[in-house]
């Protein structure tokens, strides 16, 4: 059984997508169909556009979407059983799942972006991964950091790669207490907001918000959702799951083995830059992976 994966936020690189947009009309089109719905030239700063643009949450995530759902449109998918994405990714896997129109799907992942962002803004946080350390080792280390502040678990990546989300200070604190709960690295990612934990209630309120206007449909094949760790194919589950992702932390790890648990032995990321493989070959050493990033990957892969 095969699955498509689709990356998250931090996958993006300066001028994604550009050979894609010139190798294949369709993709252009596509492409341009984005543009004239947000109403500014996301594709610009996609092949154009500074680091510092792109880092930008509200123009990372319809960037990140929008280079991988279009690549997932190219290729000849018949074979895919099941599908999954990490955070931002779980919006690319529930359009190719037919359970969001491209439309819809474009608009939410811009309004979600820009609601992560104002809410880094306006509930500044931090996030941190921790190294080489059991997830049964997190809640102690949480419950001591704590006294700090507000800070969570984020995401659960592979084992021994977990992201820790909350405010500064109790962040901080936990990366300082991390070794003695047996990390053997601790280090303070460079974002923009407290992702994945409380400090997002408002963006998680105001997305629900948004998400009433948005059509959810059945989806065609399973979604293992990063809430739950299951698939769902249920229009009203995912409407919930979707709302929830945004304070909870995101089961990869989790998800992957629930995959690999129903069949799934072969798994294709398919967006920018090759971090779920990564992740993927750390959580199950005997799936296969690969990726499809570039016009060159799609190409033998192609819908005929």
């Amino acid at each position: 059984m095969k699955a498509f994966v689709f990356p998250g936020q931090g996958s993006q690189y300066c001028g994604m997508g550009r050979d894609i947009f010139e190798a294949f009309p369709a993709a252009g089109e596509m492409m341009q169909k984005a543009d004239d719905i947000l109403g500014f030239s996301i594709t610009g700063i996609m092949f154009n556009g500074s680091e510092e643009d792109l880092r930008q949450t509200r123009h990372t995530q319809p960037a990140i979407f929008l280079h991988s759902i279009v690549a997932a449109s190219l290729l000849d998918s018949n074979s895919i059983a099941m599908t999954a994405g990490h955070s931002l990714g779980e919006y690319s896997a529930l359009c190719f799942a037919g359970a969001i129109s491209f439309e819809d799907a474009i608009r939410i992942v811009a309004r979600r972006g820009a609601l992560m962002q104002n809410a880094g803004q306006q509930n500044p946080g931090t996030m941190a991964a921790l190294i080489g350390m059991q997830d049964s080792a997190v809640d102690d280390l949480l419950a001591e950091a704590a006294s700090a502040g507000i800070v969570r678990a984020a995401n659960f990546n592979s084992p021994g790669q977990i992201v820790i989300s909350g405010e500064v200070s109790a962040v901080n604190k936990a990366v300082e207490l991390a070794p003695s709960h047996g990390a053997r690295m601790a280090k303070e990612l460079v974002v923009s907001g407290a992702f994945h934990s409380p400090l997002m209630k408002p963006a998680e309120e105001e997305l629900a918000a948004a998400l009433e206007h948005v059509e959810i449909r059945d989806a065609r094949i399973p979604v293992c959702m990063n809430a739950i760790a299951r698939p769902v194919t249920s229009a009203a589950e995912i409407r919930k799951n979707l709302i929830m992702q945004l304070t909870s932390p995101v089961l990869w790890t989790q998800s992957v083995e629930a995959m690999v648990q129903l069949g799934v032995r072969e798994f294709v990321e398919v967006g920018p830059q090759k971090v779920l493989q990564g992740l993927i070959r750390r959580i199950d050493k005997s799936v296969a992976c690969s990726g499809v990033d570039t016009a060159e990957d799609i190409r033998p892969l192609a819908r005929a």
